[in-house]
């Protein structure tokens, strides 16, 4: 396996685990590749939804059940995007792969 490659996956998985990953991602991830950029716009998405998720957990009764789902949502988008990432895909992930708010 190439060497710059290998950066790469370890960029774009890395992007998925947690704050310091994505932190991390954008450090050693080359902002030319897109399919490295893809993988860290993708994460960024998921990580602030998970804010936004535990946001709304913080209100009573109908809030934590939503912040519930949500963070059910955000673990599985977070599973499906270190799958793609790992398997080399630039493939976007349903729902949230269509907002782009980097690159």
């Amino acid at each position: 396996m190439n060497n710059n490659n290998r950066n790469a996956k370890v960029a774009a998985v890395a992007a998925y685990i947690t704050w310091i990953g994505f932190i991390i991602a954008i450090i050693i991830g080359d902002k030319s590749d897109r399919y490295v950029m893809t993988h860290i716009n993708q994460a960024l998405v998921i990580n602030i939804v998970s804010i936004l998720g535990g946001v709304l957990a913080a209100i009573p009764l109908l809030g934590g059940m939503i912040g519930w789902l949500v963070s059910v949502a955000v673990f599985v988008f977070a599973i499906m995007g270190i799958v793609r990432a790992a398997a080399g895909s630039d493939e976007p992930l349903p729902i949230i792969g269509d907002i782009h708010l980097i690159g």
